[in-house]
């Protein structure tokens, strides 16, 4: 099946790039204002609906995890390789984190509230995102929110493209697009982010984070 293949090249391919990949990463938001304001706000409007958990999925190394936490959230991750999730343990022993597949969490229904989901999105094959929002829906409880984050395709006729990731293959998303996508799963915008490239970045696309909430 291609969501299987998609899966198990994605697991392997962060599996061998796991060390390297929580070296570059680890430090990131301690020059990401932005980043650390989006996060922000959504800790407050999570811990504004109540108590609930927060999942980070495709949590990697564990270091938004661990910042979640440090904005005060009940939070743990949940990613696909277990080669990050072994390094996410002993980077922040004091937390949890599990493995798993966004496509079939191991999450009671309605029980968070609220899902992290920072550019793991972006290796899901475009027919079978649905299934993955449709799970973000299900695990959040009513009034939990989403904030999911993906690279922005540069033309609206083509709501997906492939880029070249460093890693698996990946897609972008026109922001709209997505947008209706989460509408269609219950999940209705709330707010929006655009981080426009630096002339510096490698890939000179735009960084888009969507803030929804489960009605």
């Amino acid at each position: 099946m291609v969501e299987h293949d998609a899966l198990s090249a994605t697991r392997e391919a962060y599996d061998a790039a796991a060390p390297t990949y929580a070296q570059l990463f680890r430090d990131t938001l301690r020059d990401s204002p932005l980043d650390r304001a989006i996060l922000g706000a959504f800790a407050e409007v999570v811990s504004a609906s109540g108590d609930g958990q927060v999942a980070d999925l495709g949590c990697g190394p564990g270091h938004i995890t661990a910042y979640l936490d440090e904005l005060g959230l009940a939070a743990f991750g949940v990613d696909a390789s277990p080669a990050m999730i072994k390094l996410a343990r002993q980077a922040y022993p004091g937390l949890r984190f599990d493995v798993g597949s966004m496509a079939a969490l191991n999450i009671a229904d309605g029980v968070l509230g609220g899902v992290l989901s920072r550019w793991s999105i972006i290796h899901t094959p475009p027919q079978e995102l649905p299934v993955i929002l449709a799970e973000f829906h299900r695990v959040l409880a009513p009034g939990g929110h989403l904030l999911v984050g993906f690279s922005a395709s540069d033309d609206p006729s083509h709501p997906t493209q492939v880029f070249d990731h460093t890693v698996a293959p990946a897609y972008r998303w026109w922001p709209d697009h997505l947008a209706a996508m989460l509408r269609k799963s219950g999940l209705a915008e709330v707010a929006r982010m655009v981080r426009e490239p630096q002339p510096t970045d490698r890939r000179q696309f735009q960084e888009i984070q969507l803030l929804a909430r489960k009605a």
